[in-house]
């Protein structure tokens, strides 16, 4: 009778512990779906898909958008605007490395050994320090005759701002030989903070100094000025509104933070 009278106990735990792992299994198979990415599209996670924002069909261009990323770029930025611009040009070219070299592209090997007429190699970075120097593409675009442009190579770095630095460093000893720096406007201003998501629609992580872009924003405003005048505006936009796409997403999960008052070392003026 003991035994039989346990029976009920025990078949009452071993109920709950079932319930218990059938909680646990939906809180994986949860958890899972949060972390599972749209890796035949857009790269990002299911829930922020944007491939109904992207172009049915990659946009051609004249121009050849070569992208150098770095190596910890796309796997520590959750961010990154690099896989969606990959889905959203025709011709869009990506390596993978810290510097450009004798071997890294066939493409540029080929342009710097036998320049064409008609492409000239353009590497975007902006100037920073007094010491740089880079043109204003626009101003390059209408002192440069059409024939001598009609199929530009643009070389753009996808990276921190840091590491960008230094692999634009690394890379001019190549890129000298045969290329052009031109930026965007009148390139950063590091004395002046740059732009957050809150103060713009465009602005996906806060920007060290003013002037800086994304990788999205700074090709798409670079297309609109190398593309025939009747494309670019056109090209632009549709990469934009992927970029305010992802914006929105991501202003979605941020909480406006106070600025902190920086302290200058000893001696200085305290600044807001």
């Amino acid at each position: 009778m003991e035994e039989e009278e346990a029976l009920p106990n025990m078949w009452f735990l071993s109920s709950d512990d079932d319930n218990d792992e059938g909680d646990k299994e939906e809180d994986r198979q949860s958890r899972r779906q949060r972390r599972s990415k749209c890796w035949e599209g857009c790269g990002r996670p299911v829930a922020t898909c944007i491939c109904p924002l992207l172009p049915p069909s990659p946009i051609p261009t004249s121009t050849h958008v070569v992208v150098l990323h770095h190596p910890q770029e796309l796997r520590t930025n959750k961010i990154a605007t690099l896989p969606a611009l990959c889905r959203c040009l025709e011709r869009c070219s990506l390596l993978c490395g810290r510097r450009l070299h004798p071997g890294a592209s066939p493409l540029l090997d080929s342009l710097s050994a036998f320049p064409s007429p008609s492409s000239p190699v353009l590497f975007l970075f902006p100037t920073i320090g007094p010491s740089e120097s880079a043109i204003d593409l626009k101003r390059w675009v209408s002192h440069t005759p059409y024939a001598s442009r009609a199929e530009p190579v643009l070389i753009v770095f996808d990276a921190t701002w840091r590491y960008a630095r230094e692999m634009v460093a690394a890379s001019l000893p190549y890129l000298e030989r045969f290329a052009l720096q031109v930026q965007i406007g009148d390139g950063c201003d590091a004395g002046i903070q740059g732009a957050s998501t809150f103060e713009s629609d465009v602005v996906l992580r806060k920007e060290p100094w003013k002037g800086c872009l994304s990788t999205i924003e700074a090709v798409a405003r670079a297309l609109r000025v190398l593309e025939p005048e009747e494309r670019g505006p056109e090209i632009e936009e549709r990469l934009l509104a992927v970029l305010r796409a992802m914006v929105a997403f991501q202003a979605v999960h941020l909480t406006p933070v106070k600025p902190r008052t920086k302290l200058k070392k000893k001696g200085k003026v305290v600044r807001e």
